[in-house]
């Protein structure tokens, strides 16, 4: 289900987050779907206990999950991810596009990476 690289720079916890994100942006997660417990997960990454309770705090965080007190931890609807992520992720644009843009990049190479990227091609 997740993998990890520990000499990765990356903190574990992020690894995590980010590993879940990806299964639940390709639906490979469900609406509701319950995710491993703490502890099991844990045990079955051989981590600490903490670094997944982390993980999961900043999914909820972030809109990808929800947590039921005695239950556990479920995918959350789509579309309040998606609401939430989106909002995130176009201010990351913004910012990104502003330092290119001060580096000189082009209008139209951005244009056309975009539309590369939409059409499913690789990167420019």
């Amino acid at each position: 289900m997740i993998q990890l690289n520990y000499r990765d720079s990356k903190p574990i916890y992020e690894q995590i987050k980010e590993g879940f994100r990806k299964l639940i942006i390709s639906n490979s997660l469900s609406a509701n779907e319950k995710l491993p417990s703490v502890r099991e997960l844990a045990s079955g990454l051989a981590i600490n206990p903490n670094t997944i309770q982390k993980a999961y705090r900043e999914l909820e965080s972030e809109g990808y999950v929800y947590s039921i007190a005695g239950k556990g931890t479920f995918v959350a609807e789509h579309q309040g991810v998606y609401d939430v992520r989106q909002h995130e992720l176009l201010e990351e644009f913004d910012e990104i596009v502003e330092e290119l843009y001060f580096l000189s990049v082009k209008k139209e190479a951005l244009i056309e990476r975009i539309d590369s990227l939409a059409e499913g091609g690789e990167n420019a």
